[in-house]
């Protein structure tokens, strides 16, 4: 085998090689290929698809159709439709599926999009993230790390300290005053 045939022959290889090293890649991302992943020890989207079932059984009766549209179904309000979206109440921003801490208040601004939006959460291990590829280009989905919820999308185009934009959907919230016996400091 002559220098240039042995050289195209490498090439070939490794062309091939990160081929398939690529299109591992990407359909590792893909959820019904993380299944396929899933050891079956809790880990990968088994154990996800399982837990946000059993949460939606527990949530019940006390959400409006229009809420389960938004935390089951991953659906979206109209914009400055909802409730919070340029409400100025001081306290705690809960989940509406599971009333479990999200933001606060303070971290609340007008970013002028029609939905309540928030430079940070009151702790990064209280949401969740999941990319979301419905439209172009691909989002971030927020989620509730506690109940699975969809809540809306974070954009790195928010205000300082963070440069986060946390647009959350109305629907998705139930407000919490800082009144309330449960946001009492000692």
């Amino acid at each position: 085998m002559n220098q240039p045939q042995l050289a195209f022959n490498l090439f070939r290889a490794f062309f091939f090689l990160a081929l398939a090293f690529l299109l591992f890649c990407l359909h590792a991302r893909d959820p019904l290929f993380a299944k396929i992943l899933d050891d079956g020890k809790g880990k990968g989207n088994g154990i996800r698809s399982q837990k946000k079932k059993t949460m939606k059984e527990e949530w019940g009766k006390d959400l409006s159709p229009e809420q389960r549209h938004v935390l089951h179904n991953k659906g979206t309000e109209p914009p400055f439709s909802g409730e919070y979206w340029d409400f100025k109440g001081k306290g705690a921003y809960l989940c509406a599926a599971c009333r479990f801490p999200l933001f606060r208040s303070e971290a609340k601004y007008d970013s002028g999009t029609g939905w309540p939006s928030f430079w940070e959460p009151i702790h990064v291990d209280n949401i969740g993230f999941n990319e979301d590829r419905k439209l172009l280009p691909v989002r971030t989905e927020v989620c509730c790390r506690h109940c699975l919820a969809h809540l809306g999308h974070v954009f790195e185009d928010g205000p300082p300290p963070t440069g986060m934009r946390y647009c959350i959907n109305s629907l998705a919230l139930t407000f919490q005053p800082d009144e309330h016996p449960q946001n009492k400091r000692k």
